[in-house]
């Protein structure tokens, strides 16, 4: 009797591990937005296009004096589902570092092996400086860049810092008002200060041949609570292939909300394509929809009853 493990096994097969690559300047959070995203505080494992493993004080001697290879792959213990490609920022102007980021992007867009290619970019922009959001070098990748069907996810890295500033511009008018009403008028020159950046606008920008699906903001994620849910989130609906979101959804052994949501995505979806009224109880609706569940093992006689949302949904809240 088939369990949706099975299936998901096969899948996790096919497309091998989920492959990230991560892009953003020097001091952008990179490293710990991929130790939230993998829940854990250790460094990565680096291997080399061989698949041999790299010795870590090799790594950092590359690394002090600048250089960066994008073709090794970054691998954590906890979250071995993932593998990350890492670009180190352009803000130098590096015609070359440029370059090869291009050529790797367009190469592993269209390779013909599914477990090479990337299935997703995060491009992360750092807003600890305000006046210095998007810079030429970043303007040159969106212009210049074809991700083909992979998505690009911006995120906004240490958005906290935008609240100071926010607080500076309107200081002397929040005199005499409560704490309640302070906190909203900060909260609303926050979307000020960001909408004045102009990032937003020139992201989405018709000329450019990488557009970002969809964009996140994270915050203090030197918090010990800081999490990466939203990134993950976002990453996954902006995943086009239902495949890929399985894919990714494999690596969220604890992100049951993620789970959830998804498969409220795919019923709605099945409604949406119904001719007549929606049968709950439709096996096959029943048995997609429990897929979104990789790490439980339901098997298809659980499912098949006129009760079998409620009893998968129930085994995994329990």
């Amino acid at each position: 009797m088939a369990t949706i493990d099975a299936q998901d096994s096969d899948l996790r097969k096919m497309i091998g591990r989920f492959r990230v690559l991560i892009i953003g300047r020097a001091n952008a959070g990179k490293t710990t937005i991929l130790q939230k995203v993998c829940n854990t505080t250790d460094d990565p494992e680096i291997y080399n296009t061989k698949g041999e493993k790299i010795d870590d004080t090799i790594v950092e001697s590359s690394t002090k004096r600048g250089k960066h290879d994008i073709k090794n792959e970054m691998v954590f213990k906890s979250s071995p589902g993932f593998v990350f490609h890492d670009s180190c920022g352009f803000e130098a102007g590096s015609e070359a570092e440029f370059e090869d980021m291009k050529d790797f992007i367009s190469e592993r867009v269209h390779a013909k092996k599914l477990e090479e290619r990337i299935h997703a970019i995060w491009y992360c922009i750092p807003m600890d400086n305000s006046s210095r959001t998007f810079q030429r070098s970043e303007e040159k990748l969106f212009i210049e860049c074809d991700t083909g069907h992979v998505p690009v996810v911006v995120i906004f890295t240490k958005f906290e810092a935008l609240r100071p500033v926010a607080f500076g511009e309107i200081k002397k008018q929040l005199t005499g008002l409560s704490a309640e009403e302070r906190s909203r008028r900060i909260a609303q020159r926050v979307e000020d200060v960001f909408t004045n950046t102009g990032v937003l606008e020139r992201l989405s920008d018709p000329n450019n041949r990488a557009r970002p699906k969809s964009h996140v903001r994270l915050q203090n994620m030197n918090q010990p609570n800081a999490n990466c849910k939203t990134l993950l989130e976002s990453t996954t609906f902006a995943l086009d292939d239902e495949e890929l979101r399985l894919c990714l959804i494999s690596t969220q052994q604890s992100n049951l909300e993620l789970c959830i949501k998804c498969a409220v995505v795919k019923l709605v979806d099945y409604a949406k394509r119904s001719l007549g009224p929606l049968r709950i109880n439709s096996k096959d609706y029943q048995y997609d929809i429990a897929r979104w569940f990789p790490h439980l093992k339901v098997r298809r006689r659980l499912i098949q009853s006129d009760d079998a949302l409620m009893m998968v949904l129930t085994d995994v809240i329990n």
